[in-house]
Order: C-alpha cells, then structure tokens, then sequence
C-alpha cells in the first residue's frame, strides 16, 4: 500500500472516528463522498482543515479541480505529491 495513501486513510479513521475501520477497509479508488465512504461537504471542510494541519497544503472551493481532488484517497495523494513536489 502507497505510504501517502495510508495516511490519507489513517487521517480520515481519526478525524471522523472511523473507528471501526482500518487503513486497508478503504478502497484508494473509492469515492469519497455519497456512496463511498459518505462523507458531505462539511466533512470536506473538516478534511481540508486536518489536511493544512498534517501537510500544510491548502484546499478551497476556490482550488482548480477540487471535486476531482476530493473524489478518492488516490487523487487527494497525487496532487498532495504533486504541491510537495512543486
């Protein structure tokens, strides 16, 4: 499993108290909103919060592609790689 992509996962148990979930319960490719894990655009707001808090990135509404972004573990962690990287 991509170390980044754990994380990611391990930061969405703890900061919605998933606790009855593990890192590998969570699909990478999965949505993360409306079916998937279900999550809402409030959870969006708290999830940006931890993610400024744990890799000093930010994410707005006012970000390109934010929908995509936030659609899976795996597009949050490319354009976390991709910011880290620039």
């Amino acid at each position: 499993m991509d170390s980044l992509e754990n994380d990611l996962k391990s930061l969405i148990i703890e900061v919605f108290s998933l606790d009855e979930l593990k890192p590998e319960d969570i699909d990478s490719h999965a949505p993360l909103f409306g079916e998937g894990l279900g999550l809402d655009s409030i959870d969006a707001l708290e999830l940006g919060l931890a993610l400024k808090n744990r890799f000093g990135i930010i994410i707005t509404a006012d970000t390109p592609e934010v929908r995509t972004i936030f659609s899976s573990i795996a597009h949050l962690a490319d354009y976390i790689r991709h910011i880290q990287s620039s």
